[in-house]
């Protein structure tokens, strides 16, 4: 017995060793910097067989080490190198970021809410994108607490910043498990009726940051119907069943099976880029909505959250004019986003789900992204 315990304990320090020598931690000093007044860093946390960098400008994970089948580690979060980047980037803005008070889009940079119109910055063809100019990914966090494995940030959000109404008091946590898992939740409160829809924009590649496309990637997602959209990628109001469309993921697909049909969906998002409206009752509790996986590394990530959506979104934009963290283009369709949320859009559709939220309520949101390999 005794030497069996000998053995196992090499094992897991020899183990323990090639994880740190193959997982090349990003150095603080380049992220450091004060944005708004707020102290900016970049903080390592660890758990399980995960090891990720974050920063609190706009809460963004700046990478993520998750091991292959074979125990092989590797970075599968796209991310820039130091914190200039993120603040004067001049490709993709939402990498790694928390998105809102509103994630996705509002048609034509307006809603009206108990008979007032709120008008809103139009960051995007004539649209408001995940909150506006500012937004919350351009806001430096507070850290109230950090630990090895967590990290608790909170932002308060003026009334009228980007348009928006109330005073909001936002609170945001990302925490790592022993059971592989990045879990993320959020809550917020207001003193004057807003509109609310906070998401998460981690992209993917399962493979490796810079390492292909992720057209063989297996996606599975729970969702019988969509939210379809026109030339600018707002909801028409629609409710439509996936079944016998490049839209129906109830059973694993790889991504690029269909990716290229002729469909007027597919040409509106130049591919994926769509909302899906998860088979769930809308009552708060955490299920699984979604899984991917790439055969070739045996990574995979099971998606679980208590939101009634999910917009799944297949890298159609980036396009190889800027490089990831280590020197690698980020090429057309190389990495995938999955965005826990309600439907886009919302403050302007009536028949959708609401996303008000009101003085004496308390908005709340879960998502967790689950690792594994097989």
């Amino acid at each position: 017995m005794k030497k069996i315990l000998t053995v196992l304990l090499l094992f897991a320090a020899t183990a323990c060793t090639r994880q740190q020598n193959e997982i090349k931690l990003l150095d603080p000093a380049n992220f450091s910097t004060t944005v708004d007044n707020v102290p900016v860093t970049l903080y390592t946390l660890r758990a399980g067989d995960l090891t990720m960098q974050v920063t609190n400008y706009g809460g963004r994970v700046v990478s993520l080490w998750a091991p292959d089948r074979d125990g092989r580690y590797d970075d599968i979060e796209i991310g820039y190198p130091d914190i200039e980047h993120y603040i004067n980037n001049t490709g993709e803005r939402y990498l790694g970021a928390v998105v809102g008070p509103v994630a996705n889009r509002i048609a034509n940079g307006r809603f009206t809410l108990d008979g007032k119109e709120h008008l809103l910055p139009q960051n995007d063809n004539g649209q408001t994108l995940h909150g506006g100019t500012i937004g919350l990914d351009r806001m430096a966090w507070h850290v109230d607490e950090a630990t090895d494995s967590s990290l608790l940030m909170s932002c308060t959000l003026p009334d009228g910043r980007d348009g928006f109404p109330g005073n909001r008091a936002i609170t945001m946590k990302y925490e790592l498990t022993p059971e592989n898992e990045f879990v993320i939740t959020y809550e917020a409160q207001t003193d004057a009726p807003t509109v609310m829809n906070i998401s998460h924009h981690s992209f993917f590649n399962l493979k490796g940051e810079g390492n292909g496309n992720v057209l063989d990637e297996i996606l599975t997602v729970n969702a019988s119907h969509t939210t379809p959209v026109d030339e600018h990628l707002i909801p028409t109001g629609e409710i439509a069943d996936v079944s016998g469309t490049p839209f129906d993921f109830r059973t694993p697909t790889a991504i690029g099976s269909r990716i290229g049909e002729e469909n007027e969906q597919l040409r509106n998002g130049r591919g994926y880029d769509h909302n899906w409206v998860i088979d769930r009752e809308d009552n708060g509790e955490v299920i699984r909505v979604a899984d991917i996986y790439d055969p070739q590394s045996g990574r995979g990530i099971e998606v679980l959250s208590d939101q009634i959506a999910l917009q799944f979104y297949s890298g159609n934009f980036f396009d190889g004019s800027y490089n990831g963290k280590y020197g690698k283009p980020i090429g057309y369709r190389g990495a995938v986003a999955l965005e826990t949320q309600r439907y886009p859009d919302s403050p302007n559709h009536p028949d959708f789900p609401s996303c008000t939220l009101r003085p004496g309520e308390v908005y709340r949101h879960t998502c967790i992204y689950k690792f594994y390999t097989k």
